[in-house]
């Protein structure tokens, strides 16, 4: 049997949307600098915000309150998916690898947020 998770760093989901943080800082250093409030802003923004919205949500107890961090979290990846293509459209550089990342990091986003309403007495 797993141990529980005593913080959010135990977290596969954070681990691999952090991981997906600091890939998106390094693709980003390439942009024009006329993009640097633009779209590197945005980006980077977008992406942060996937794993501080999974560490805020994971001491909530409520699950109600918790699905909410997850959600966003989920919204901010999507947004962050759009400015892959964008960039890419934009020939700022190739996204295969960061979109595979995405997809691991939806994956696991989605099923840690499932096992949170299936594992809930109260909901």
């Amino acid at each position: 049997m797993k141990t529980p998770a005593r913080n959010f760093g135990d977290l596969i989901v954070w681990q691999k949307a952090h991981r997906f943080v600091l890939d998106i800082y390094r693709f980003t250093r390439t942009f024009p600098n006329d993009e640097k409030f633009g779209l590197t802003s945005q980006l980077r923004r977008a992406a942060v915000s996937v794993p501080a919205n999974i560490a805020e949500g994971f001491p909530k107890r409520g699950i109600q309150d918790k699905a909410r961090f997850f959600n966003i979290a989920q919204g901010s990846l999507e947004e962050v998916r759009y400015y892959l293509i964008l960039s890419k459209d934009l020939g700022y550089g190739e996204t295969k690898s960061l979109l595979a990342a995405y997809d691991e990091v939806a994956r696991l986003l989605h099923a840690y947020a499932k096992a949170i309403y299936l594992l809930s007495p109260s909901f």
